[in-house]
Order: structure tokens, then sequence, then C-alpha cells
């Protein structure tokens, strides 16, 4: 990405559509402006122009947001016009002519971090928003790109730098008379209460994940008790193969489903058995590691087929009787159904909605990432090590100047290089 030159792209969804916005930004946007669109508009009012160089390539609406109030914090520009694929072309060759060139992936949002419009954590909340699928995950992204967590994570660093200008000031200041020698009394509570507010933070971590990448749902049981099909019946779709020959799944199939706002994804794992096959030797073992790290796990079981004693897990069970039109009313099950009458399928949602409720719902968690973990981790340790090291103030000082660097890494204020390059490779071109 190269600053300081006018980057233009197309930012709404790829035409044909009824409506196409087009956006620019940078310092040659106004005269860019004034040669296509006849002058540059009322700073943020929208207005009706032609829009051609000699000739009219299409009428649509103009809006121009000058430096610094503008969602890159350099004079933008956003182009209404209409969504056919020649008319978009036709324009994009316009303004590339003029000066501006295409911009990259996710280069308006890596200009806003760089003027200092988001913090890092506000960019991941907005990628989140733009991939949200759910309502919950909506909710979520727009209350981490709203500034939640960065408002909280200031409320750290001042925590944080109140603490070491206590310490600091006796270390630099030790020979003035209105510094005294001793830390106040308090020092170690605060510290204390600093470190608990961050832990409650991390509980709420996995809330935030499950939200996130959506509550994962595995199910298992021996082959041929029904996993594929139950997975086309809930689905509603025909995305299983479903034969009666045992071991046909042999890889982890994904199948993302949206019960009452919250993400599920469902597993359908290989039949766990005891196989001579290689192939489906892998098969077994991904199953059985996809079952450890599922969030609730549906053991099936079915009249027809042999069965086994379900695995250990320390996450929600669910005890799912299978082929239930085939009979087999002798099978202890929380819940029987049949993949082809549909019965009991309502109850197994039900069910899955109650748990999820459990897992993913309530307030938005701002924390979702494996990044905000290891940052949040790193301050709680260096916090930890500062507590027991008052009587030695250099060591002590170096432990909170340890915090408040695992925080500034955390909203992008060091080290932010490799983790916006990671990130802005996931975002839309005319974002």
């Amino acid at each position: 990405m190269r600053s300081g030159d006018t980057i233009v792209a197309l930012s709404s969804g790829a035409p044909p559509s009824g409506v196409a916005v087009i956006r620019l930004s940078g310092p040659a946007v106004p005269q860019i402006l004034a040669q296509v669109a006849g002058s540059v508009p009322e700073p943020r009012r929208m207005v009706l122009r032609p829009i051609g160089l000699g000739s009219v390539l299409d009428r649509g609406l103009v809006a121009f947001f000058p430096a610094p109030h503008s969602f890159t914090g350099e004079d933008c520009a956003e182009l209404q016009v209409h969504g056919s694929p020649a008319g978009v072309r036709a324009i994009l060759k316009l303004l590339t002519g003029q000066g501006a060139r295409l911009a990259e992936a996710g280069e308006f949002t890596r200009r806003a971090f760089e003027n200092g419009k988001l913090d890092l954590v506000e960019i991941e909340g907005l990628g989140d928003l733009l991939e949200a699928e759910t309502e919950n995950q909506r909710r979520q992204a727009l209350a981490r790109f709203e500034g939640g967590l960065s408002r909280q994570i200031d409320d750290w660093r001042n925590q944080l730098l109140d603490l070491r200008a206590e310490i600091e000031a006796r270390l630099d200041f030790s020979d003035e008379g209105d510094v005294a020698d001793g830390l106040p009394v308090q020092f170690g509570d605060d510290i204390a209460a600093l470190k608990s507010s961050i832990g409650t933070a991390l509980a709420s971590i996995e809330h935030g994940r499950i939200v996130r990448e959506g509550i994962r749902v595995a199910l298992a049981g021996v082959p041929n008790a029904g996993k594929s099909s139950l997975l086309n019946a809930l689905a509603r779709s025909d995305i299983a193969i479903v034969t009666d020959e045992a071991g046909t799944t042999r890889d982890v199939r994904e199948v993302p489903l949206d019960i009452a706002g919250q993400l599920f994804v469902l597993l359908d794992l290989a039949g766990l058995r005891e196989t001579d096959s290689k192939a489906e030797a892998e098969g077994v073992r991904r199953a059985r590691h996809a079952i450890e790290l599922a969030d609730i796990v549906l053991w099936l079981t079915a009249p027809d087929t042999a069965d086994m004693t379900p695995p250990t897990v320390s996450v929600p069970m669910l005890h799912v009787a299978t082929k239930s039109d085939l009979g087999g009313a002798d099978i202890a099950a929380d819940i029987a159904v049949s993949a082809q009458t549909g019965a009991g399928l309502d109850q197994l949602f039900a069910h899955l909605r109650t748990i999820g409720e459990a897992l993913g719902t309530g307030e938005p968690a701002l924390l979702s990432r494996e990044r905000d973990r290891l940052a949040l981790q790193d301050a709680s340790t260096a916090l930890d090590a500062a507590a027991t090291r008052l009587d030695d103030m250099e060591l002590a000082a170096e432990n909170l100047r340890q915090a408040s660097f695992a925080l500034e890494r955390l909203v992008g204020r060091l080290d932010a290089e490799r983790v916006l390059d990671r990130l802005f490779m996931s975002f839309c071109i005319g974002k």
C-alpha cells in the first residue's frame, strides 16, 4: 500500500445492481470531482450531477467529505451511480485517468487507522461486522467497532499510567522534598483491582468466541448411526452423501446454521470404530479431535446399528435416537428423531436453542479473538509480577511498563504492521 496518492474503488456489491457506490480518498479528490462532476459539492451534501469528461457516462449522486472529517481522515468522495457493469467500468476508467489509482484490499480502512480515525480493535470489529451472518454476530461486532473495547482498554491504560507515575516519580525524583520515599499504602490494592478487572474481561472471551465463530455441534456415533442424514435434515439440503455402506464419511464436514440469531456449526463426523483402513482410521482420528473441540456433542444411536459407550466430554451432550421411523423405542435417549419423516427435529432445534442461549447470548462480548486473550494474559502476568516486586521499585516499574505495552499492542499503537497486513487481506477492495 502506498500512502499520499488518491485511491478509488467500487465499494458496493458487484454489478449489475440498482445502485453502485464508487469511493475515492486522497489529496486529489477535489480536483478530480471538479473535472468529472463539474465542481466540488458542498461538504456532506449529496447533489445530482452528470458524470463524465466531454461526454456524459452516467448521472448520479455525488458527495464530498473534506479532511479530517471523513472515514479515512483524508478528502473523500462517493459517487452513487447506476450499477451496470459497463457504466461502472467506464467511470472507474475515467477516474483512474484523472490521477486516481485502484485501491488495494482494505486500503481505505488502513488509511483510517494510519490517520487515527480507528484503532486496531475497532478495525477488527468492522471486519467482523462486514462478515456477520447472524444477529448475535452483528451486535457483537458493532459493539467492538463502535469503540466499546477501546474505551475499556483506555481506562486500563489510564490506571496503569497512574500506577507508573507513582512508582517512577520515586525513582526519578527521590531527592525532591515533595516526593515521599515509600509507595502509597493502597498501591498494591490498586494493582490487584486492575488485575481483577482484566481477569473479568478474560473470562468473557469464550462467550465472545462462540458468538463470532459459532457453536460447534459434533454429530457423533458409530458408522450408519444417521449422522449425515440428520445433518441434511437439519440443514434442509442434501449436503452430505448418504449410503447404507459403513464408513462413507471420511472427513469432518462443517455446515453453518442460524438458529434464533445464533450461529451453529454442525460437524458431520466419521463413525467411531476400529478399522484396518488407513483412510477411515484417519477419519476416525479427526472425528475424535473434533469432538474434543466441540461446544455441544450429539451422540447418535440407531436401532439397526451397534452401539458403543460415548466418549467422555466436558461440554453438553445430547443422546439422540435416530431413525425413529424404524422403531427402536427401547433406546435410551434425550430425544428421538427421524430424518426421513422429520419427526423430532423441532424438539432437537429447541434443545440446541436452549443450550445456545446459555453459551452465546446475553450482552455482546467485546473480546472474541486469540489476540485479545494473549494481550490481556500478558498484561495480567506483568501485573502479578509487579505486585510481588514492590520492594524493588525498578523491577516493579518495568513490569508495569510491560503491562502497558501489552495493551498498546492490542489497540495497534505498537507492533501493528504484521497484524494489519494479515487483517486487511480479508477485507474487500472498496473497504
